[in-house]
């Protein structure tokens, strides 16, 4: 038999590749897409390669779009990355992290990728509980975008409609962490960290980590990720 076809955006984070997993539970053909985009996190891209490997995803495509040619987010420039925010502001304001419509832009590659697949389906692991305060992540952005998707394309004016799968949503980090270890997901393979040392250990301190550091907390479960030593 064969399965319906989903892509999936996978970063190598620990919502991607819940995401992922959850795709492949609910009988997708998985086809994992990431996007070397300048990030100066560049190492998660090995995570994702190792997270599609882990899960025998074989249809894994990497693509380059290099937004440092914008600027605009420290994580795409040199600008400092936000460290020990209280874990009370996270999510108060849009952080220095946040990259002008990064999540658009991936979505649409993700979207003319399913369209060429003849596939009506993408996840993505966006979060709108424990998250930075991204605009992009909201629930009704992801509304608009997929009511969009459904006008933009050859396949959604035949009457194809896409959907956009979030599964994690509105799940707290704590629930994510849970539901992987239901799921039998070695987040010790992932990359969460925006300013990991070049070997790419955790620096404990972004907000991406706080909050996956609070998420396993909160959860009753160790971290396997890699942290630098004065976090470890």
């Amino acid at each position: 038999m064969t399965l319906p076809k989903a892509v999936v955006l996978l970063s190598g984070g620990m919502d991607s590749t819940t995401t992922a997993a959850l795709a492949q539970r609910d009988g997708f053909d998985v086809h994992a897409l990431s996007v070397r985009y300048g990030q100066r996190h560049a190492v998660e891209l090995d995570a994702a390669f190792r997270v599609s490997q882990r899960l025998g995803i074989r249809h894994h495509v990497v693509v380059d779009l290099d937004l440092r040619a914008f600027g605009g987010s420290a994580l795409t420039t040199d600008l400092p990355i936000p460290k020990d925010t209280p874990m009370a502001e996270i999510g108060a304001r849009i952080p220095a992290t946040y990259v002008p419509a990064r999540n658009t832009i991936f979505l649409a590659l993700a979207l003319a990728w399913a369209e060429t697949l003849r596939g009506s389906d993408i996840y993505f692991g966006a979060n709108a509980l424990d998250y930075s305060g991204y605009p992009d992540c909201r629930p009704e952005y992801l509304e608009a975008f997929a009511s969009m998707a459904n006008l933009a394309t050859r396949a959604g004016v035949g009457g194809a409609r896409v959907t956009i799968h979030t599964p994690l949503l509105r799940l707290t980090k704590a629930q994510i962490v849970t539901l992987g270890s239901e799921l039998g997901l070695d987040y010790g393979i992932t990359s969460t960290c925006y300013d990991p040392d070049p070997g790419g250990a955790a620096c404990g301190r972004c907000e991406a980590c706080l909050l996956r550091l609070k998420g396993f907390e909160e959860a009753g479960l160790r971290d396997p990720a890699r942290y630098q030593a004065a976090h470890a």
